[in-house]
């Protein structure tokens, strides 16, 4: 089990849907106490399961190198990472090549979190990239190329209003203005990679007695160049024990 200690805000606390707050420019990226463990297994899924959890179409590949300078600005600005030539060694001391050829699994590689680059498409903004390592009831390649409506399919509660909501908040969020939310959920299961297909529903977890709750960080922002938009997602995974009171 890779499970974290603490998560840095109150899950007992959500807001309606969607659940958009205002977010630090220098913020989106954590290093948690399960980093190691989990970048680990971020390593392990992006070298066996690669078709799973890497995605990119070359129309946003500019889009992804621009993450990947972003990312490595944001981190080498930190105590945390160094650079070693061609490379940076990340806070765990393991060592990673930059890719410059290959930028969704180096992103992969380098920080605890998911990226999914989304693009607008006509009317939607349209998923066309993603280091997705982590997924949370739903399979990257079903949801590869489809607009923001058809990647939320089957969440009852992701209904038309919310949709234009959504979409709105794509199209006004700004590059130096990054926006956050958060789910909280209730597993009996508490791996990371948990890939469904949207026929293949989720049992129902009882909260009151479910073992763990798994919680996204999810962060959107805008890329100044490319102009497109990127939803950091940062997993955290607790017993029920740590979570604390609502």
């Amino acid at each position: 089990m890779i499970l974290q200690d603490t998560i840095p805000y109150d899950v007992h606390a959500p807001r309606p849907l969607p659940g958009i707050a205002p977010l630090a420019a220098d913020d989106w990226l954590r290093v948690d106490d399960a980093f190691a463990e989990q970048m680990a297994e971020r390593e392990r899924l992006i070298a066996d399961r690669r078709a799973a959890v890497i995605a990119l179409d070359e129309s946003v590949r500019a889009a992804a190198e621009e993450l990947l300078d972003m990312v490595l600005a944001q981190v080498l600005g930190t105590t945390l990472y160094a650079r070693d030539g061609d490379a940076v060694i990340r806070p765990d001391g393991r060592r990673v090549e930059i890719d410059r050829d290959d930028p969704m699994a180096t992103l992969g590689r380098l920080v605890q979190e998911d990226f999914c680059i989304l693009d607008k498409r006509g009317d939607e903004h349209v998923l066309l990239g993603a280091v997705l390592c982590f997924p949370a009831s739903w399979s990257l390649d079903e949801k590869f190329r489809r607009p923001l409506i058809g990647i939320h399919i089957p969440v009852e509660s992701y209904d038309a209003n919310i949709a234009r909501r959504v979409q709105r908040l794509f199209d006004g969020v700004q590059p130096e203005r990054p926006l956050w939310r958060f789910n909280a959920l209730w597993y009996d299961d508490p791996a990371l990679h948990q890939p469904r297909r949207e026929g293949e529903r989720r049992d129902r977890v009882d909260p009151a007695g479910a073992a763990f709750l798994r919680s996204e960080m999810q962060t959107v922002r805008r890329l100044p160049q490319s102009r497109a938009v990127v939803f950091g997602i940062h997993t955290y995974v607790l017993a029920r024990a740590d979570v604390g009171q609502g």
